[in-house]
């Protein structure tokens, strides 16, 4: 190929694919149009406070049992991970003006899931460093992808100063969640209807939630007897879970069950407040020590959400493959979480649609 692989976001399938590419000696670029890498995986420290640790405010974990790619990943490139902490007692939340109901779950009653030492950040991290220096350009939007009658693929896309770039590839990696690639590409000749449709119906995985971590100097709730896993009909938070790090500092984050449209009414000051008194009603008096709160709502996130998303999800969304056919086959192919079928929305989802994207290119190299 005397052309590159132009490979559209920089979260984890674009990352993996760049560095699988790159370990097969063949040339790439990484397109992103955020000025990080990461995509929808995000660990941050409250600034305030940065000495209590790193938290996920996107993905949290994985499940080694069923999961050997990213678990075999995660060998390979050293990095240390810890179980998920499922001791102690679940709080279940029925009504509004009733105190929680305790209960014991059974030993092993689920998988043992697993969280990444610091953050899921650093298993992106740890790709990056396998990606040769200079194939990630950030501050990078890709606004349209061309095809001439010779066959010959055009990227445009718009830099952080507003200026217009364009890079000629051998093919394109979209590691997009589809309906970002139907709302902010414009492709030349246009996608069939039929695909575009397909696309659509790709719900983007966490695109409508929001997700909070409310930090503590340590896990409070643990000396309790509690787990930290919290089901509420009640809300505002639907499911909580323990977010500690392995040692020190505890915390606890959750999911919020209000709709996005609504969320965006209420404000996050006033989500913030009602959180608090929440997580008061359900471990006490303690829960008003916070140390910080973070709070990441991706249907704010321009490079995560469209308009498509802002509407709950009812039930678990069917993901799959989409194939790009007539002139653009061979010429764009999709990878992204959303496009596994048996893993879509988890983290090992990402990491084997882009193994799947690598093999796709050397078979047709």
């Amino acid at each position: 190929m005397s052309n590159p692989i132009i490979i559209v976001g920089a979260g984890l399938s674009g990352l993996r694919t760049a560095s699988l590419l790159s370990a097969q000696g063949i040339k790439c670029i990484v397109l992103e149009a955020r000025d990080r890498i990461g995509g929808r995986i995000l660990s941050v420290s409250d600034s305030n406070r940065p000495e209590l640790g790193k938290f996920d405010v996107g993905p949290t974990w994985f499940w080694p049992q069923y999961e050997k790619t990213i678990t075999n990943l995660a060998e390979e490139l050293n990095l240390r991970t810890f179980a998920q902490y499922t001791k102690g007692a679940m709080l279940s939340e029925r009504y509004k003006d009733s105190s929680p109901e305790r209960y014991i779950l059974p030993e092993n009653h689920e998988a043992r899931s697993v969280r990444f030492t610091g953050g899921v950040q650093s298993l992106i991290d740890a790709i990056a460093k396998t990606i040769p220096e200079g194939v990630v350009k950030l501050g990078t939007r890709v606004k349209a992808i061309q095809l001439d009658k010779d066959g010959a693929i055009t990227v445009i896309v718009e830099l952080a100063n507003g200026k217009k770039k364009a890079f000629s590839a051998a093919a394109v990696v979209l590691a997009l969640p589809p309906r970002i690639v139907v709302n902010n590409i414009e492709f030349s000749p246009s996608l069939p209807p039929n695909l575009i449709s397909d696309l659509l119906n790709k719900p983007t995985w966490m695109a409508g939630q929001a997700k909070v971590v409310a930090i503590y100097e340590r896990p409070f709730w643990r000396e309790l007897g509690l787990s930290g896993y919290v089901s509420s009909w009640v809300g505002p938070l639907q499911e909580i879970h323990d977010a500690s790090p392995e040692t020190g500092s505890g915390a606890l984050f959750g999911f919020l069950g209000i709709p996005a449209k609504i969320r965006h009414e209420i404000g996050e000051d006033k989500i913030l407040g009602l959180i608090l008194d929440q997580l008061v009603k359900l471990f006490g008096t303690q829960a008003q020590n916070v140390s910080g709160i973070l709070y990441k709502d991706w249907s704010l996130d321009i490079e995560t959400t469209v308009e498509e998303d802002l509407e709950p999800i009812r039930d678990y969304p069917i993901y799959g493959q989409s194939h790009f056919v007539g002139a653009w086959e061979n010429k764009i192919i999709l990878a992204s979480t959303e496009t596994n079928s048996h893993f879509g929305g988890h983290l090992e989802g990402a990491l084997l649609s882009a193994e799947k994207a690598v093999s796709k290119i050397l078979n047709y190299k």
